[in-house]
């Protein structure tokens, strides 16, 4: 369990309602330009052809939004490629 980055309440992840897949090479950034993990900046390349790579219609987001699960990499400020979310 972890809580909200800068907050108190706890991350839907606490709850199982969140995963993050392949967080390497599906990276977290923000609008700041702040990237989690850190090494990750290559993959930013979302062209890349890397095992697990997930980009918008791959069979993986698709297993997810299909189902009603939200994905980062849809969003503009943070875009979390890695991240799914539902509730």
């Amino acid at each position: 369990c972890r809580p909200l980055p800068g907050g108190s309440g706890w991350s839907l992840h606490a709850y199982g309602r969140a995963i993050d897949v392949n967080p390497l090479v599906n990276p977290y950034i923000s609008a700041a330009g702040n990237l989690e993990p850190a090494t990750a900046r290559i993959y930013l390349d979302r062209t890349r052809d890397d095992l697990g790579l997930l980009r918008p219609g791959d069979a993986a987001v698709r297993a997810f939004t299909d189902r009603g699960w939200r994905w980062g990499g849809a969003w503009r400020d943070p875009v979390d490629y890695q991240h799914f979310e539902i509730g």
